[in-house]
């Protein structure tokens, strides 16, 4: 099982053919690759300001997402929701609630 999860690039980048303009396909990147790249461009706007608690503004700019859509995919199934996400049920409920979404 691959568990790299795989994100389309909405970037709308346009491809010249033939005196025509097409979009391109989408590409696909990886989770990761789009967390490094984002990481990437905060800290490059960051114009030398010092930012602290780095750590837990990228965890609940991921988890809060993350959590909804898992809900919605398991139409709010807690127990099925923490199954999926490997969470006991009790830690994803106090998730839940942190983010507004319970």
């Amino acid at each position: 099982m691959n568990n790299e999860a795989l994100i389309p690039d909405t970037g709308s980048d346009e491809v010249s053919s033939g005196g025509q303009t097409q979009l391109a396909e989408p590409q696909q990147q990886s989770l990761r690759d789009a967390v490094e790249q984002a990481m990437e461009n905060y800290f490059r706007h960051l114009d030398g300001q010092m930012v602290t608690d780095v750590y837990d503004m990228v965890l609940s700019e991921i988890e809060a997402p993350m959590l909804e859509v898992v809900m919605k995919y398991t139409r709010h199934n807690q127990t099925r929701a923490a199954q999926l996400l490997g969470l006991n049920r009790g830690t994803l409920r106090k998730k839940l609630k942190r983010y507004g979404l319970l």
